[in-house]
């Protein structure tokens, strides 16, 4: 089981929908979130792409020096960049941050921004795109490894002489993450990714994709490894998670709401469309389960207004764990998290649930390798006592 975080890279806050509690992107601030999560013992972080977002290739290149372990989770946007170029981008950070990088194809589900970006494709030719991008790309770095070319032709893509002279650190190359629920997407997730990403949808649904993408991938001699995208709002008891996610939309006004899911509603995106079927657009702030607990401790009420991954688990520790725990047991293996604000969720997140979790950071948790006292020393003289290890799951 491995864990990662998230970088705010379009911004971060205290409430959904409202610049109230705002805090501005700024390189400070990825900083501070890198250096928690690296030191917290997080696996990773992903770094969202689009054009509410900082540049993913430039802020990850920015935080190397930042951290020690932690891996980053970088977007790779076919038609937006050449793949010859994209190899060489992604040796590039993966030697200098010393094998740390990890990708994540994304297509793109929203045509007004796919047209400002110069990306006229339909849905169905974005997917072959991306599929012929993806081969030129793996295979340039997987030759990279004894100096060969490579030459390809396809509808969409061309490559002749293709040749990489620094080859990246992971081998073949970096791990390649993706997520999609269209026919199109589960197709290519099974001929050529390493690992499917899927929203944070009910177990169910969950389980169904694994099961399709596993028996599609099997059709090619292949077997994938499995991850879920999640927001998280875990608190010491029930009551106060719950309390905690009605205040993070207590700002959100009907009207934004209503904008959002108009706009949602133009996407072209499969996966967007699943999300926003999971809440229907219903907002009660009198009751903001009702409607919205999809599933047990599964809250849709971050894709009202957020576009992408739209839920959170929502509870106490024990009750978040064993969410995860269940998840876990269909057959995942990676759990992109994040929270609101992000610098202090991961904290909380790290401190309340990784002790529950049969993680291989657990070695790496405060009071397992440091020696001294933990917390503030009373009247200068009486140690707190440090507990984390009678907490942790054996399981």
């Amino acid at each position: 089981m491995k864990i990662l975080w998230f970088i705010p890279t379009h911004g971060d806050s205290r409430y959904l929908g409202t610049s109230k509690g705002a805090r501005a992107a700024t390189f400070d601030y990825f900083k501070q979130v890198a250096v928690a999560a690296d030191t917290l013992g997080y696996e990773g972080v992903l770094l969202p792409t689009g054009r509410s977002c900082e540049d993913s290739w430039i802020t990850a290149a920015s935080l190397i020096d930042a951290t020690r372990r932690l891996k980053f989770l970088v977007a790779l946007r076919p038609g937006l960049v050449q793949p010859s170029q994209s190899a060489r981008m992604a040796a590039t950070l993966d030697r200098l941050s010393g094998g740390r990088l990890i990708v994540n194809l994304v297509t793109g589900g929203d045509a007004h921004e796919l047209a400002g970006d110069g990306q006229f494709l339909s849905h169905e030719a974005r997917y072959e795109e991306s599929a012929e991008f993806l081969k030129i790309w793996r295979e340039i770095l997987a030759r990279s490894h004894d100096g060969e070319e490579f030459d390809y032709e396809g509808r969409h893509l061309k490559v002749q002489g293709a040749k990489l002279l620094y080859p990246p650190v992971s081998k073949p190359y970096p791990q390649v993450f993706f997520g999609g629920s269209s026919e199109a997407a589960h197709d290519l997730a099974a001929e050529q990714v390493d690992t499917y990403l899927t929203w944070g949808e009910p177990p169910a649904a969950v389980a169904a994709k694994v099961a399709d993408v596993s028996a599609r991938a099997a059709k090619h001699g292949r077997k994938l490894s499995f991850g879920i995208r999640l927001h998280v709002i875990v608190r010491e008891t029930e009551d106060e998670a719950w309390r905690a996610a009605a205040e993070l939309v207590s700002q959100l006004d009907e009207k934004v709401v209503e904008a959002a899911q108009a706009k949602f509603a133009q996407m072209d995106s499969v996966g967007q469309r699943r999300m926003a079927e999971l809440h229907k657009g219903k907002f009660n702030k009198a009751n903001i389960r009702e409607g919205l607990e999809i599933s047990p401790n599964l809250w849709a009420g971050v894709g009202l207004v957020r576009g992408g991954a739209g839920t959170a688990l929502v509870g106490n520790p024990e009750q978040v764990a064993e969410r995860i725990k269940e998840y876990a047991a269909l057959g995942l293996d990676y759990f992109v998290l994040s929270g609101y604000p992000h610098l202090e969720e991961a904290h909380r997140f790290a401190e309340l649930v990784f002790p529950l979790l049969p993680l291989s950071v657990q070695s790496k948790l405060p009071g397992r390798t440091l020696t001294g006292p933990f917390g503030e020393i009373v009247a200068n003289t009486f140690v707190p006592k440090h507990t984390l290890v009678s907490k942790i799951s054996q399981s």
